[in-house]
């Protein structure tokens, strides 16, 4: 007879999903109604499974999403940690924007790491995702600086590690967490990117009862097939440009080129960050022509 677990699942492998269930790890397939249903189980997932007794598992049942994220793939996140070296490579802002606006379109809480910090000054880059309302950690797995907030900010959350390859996110885990001494990849000189360490997407403990999903690299995100944001929408989701938006002089100001528009008058005047609104610019123009009924 079969035995009824619930659990999380930790990691999704060439058809196979591991789930922690009753202080232990079972390796199960998905029914086939998850195919038919269009259902693609991801880590963060609570999932109803059951156990044979030769130890075969199966994937039963996916639990209601509090929210999921395509890139990185996972579910019912508390925190995304999105993880940007200041040098090898330079931090790419616009990547980082994208990935903010994703995260608060799905209620899940941005907050940035700035890795690296032994090797370049951090403050510039700081200073625009301080100014913008977000939590800032900047550290350093050489001198350890920042590694016990950035823990303790993490305690009893399921957190996702969000970033360019190379930026450290398996490095900044084994700081976070030496037991779990994952590989970590050297940069390629030539590409001027890390090489990808991390395969897959994958939960690991802290001792103070966080979770942390370690994911794969990446340097670009096509906002079309990452997570359909509509133009109308996007400036809620820049957090700095909410107490302006009612005081523009136009309904449906677009925030990019109006005259009278509050925004824009927030950035000549220092409210705004001017690198936030010039990627909230790039970011309107890709999302502009998305279709509701698509």
């Amino acid at each position: 007879m079969a035995q009824f677990l619930s659990g999380i699942v930790l990691k999704c492998v060439g058809g196979f999903y591991y789930v922690e269930a009753a202080d232990a790890v079972y390796e199960c397939r998905a029914r086939g109604i998850f195919r038919k249903g269009g259902i693609t189980p991801v880590v963060g997932d609570i999932a109803c499974i059951s156990v044979l007794p030769d130890g075969t598992g199966w994937l039963e049942e996916i639990g209601k999403r509090r929210n999921i994220l395509v890139r990185p793939p996972a579910a019912n996140l508390d925190i995304l940690a999105i993880v940007a070296s200041i040098v090898e490579p330079e931090p790419n802002t616009l990547v980082m924007d994208k990935m903010i606006s994703i995260a608060e379109k799905n209620d899940i809480e941005p907050i940035i790491v700035i890795t690296k910090s032994d090797l370049q000054h951090t403050e510039k880059l700081e200073k625009i995702y301080r100014s913008s309302g977000f939590d800032v950690f900047v550290v350093s797995k050489i001198t350890g600086q920042g590694i016990e907030s950035l823990k303790l900010r993490l305690a009893g959350k399921l957190s996702a590690f969000s970033g360019n390859s190379g930026v450290g996110k398996s490095s900044l885990l084994n700081a976070l967490e030496p037991s779990h001494a994952l590989e970590t990849g050297e940069i390629s000189q030539k590409l001027g990117r890390g090489r990808h360490t991390t395969r897959t997407a994958e939960i690991f403990k802290l001792t103070n009862g966080g979770r942390i999903v370690d994911t794969p690299g990446f340097s670009s995100i096509d906002m079309e097939r990452t997570q359909r944001i509509y133009k109308d929408e996007l400036g809620l989701y820049f957090r700095e440009f909410v107490k302006y938006a009612d005081k523009c002089q136009y309904t449906g100001c677009s925030h990019t080129k109006e005259h009278g528009c509050a925004v824009i008058e927030a950035v000549k005047n220092g409210g705004i960050m001017p690198e936030r609104h010039e990627n909230y610019k790039i970011i309107y123009n890709e999302v502009r022509n998305f279709k509701t009924w698509n």
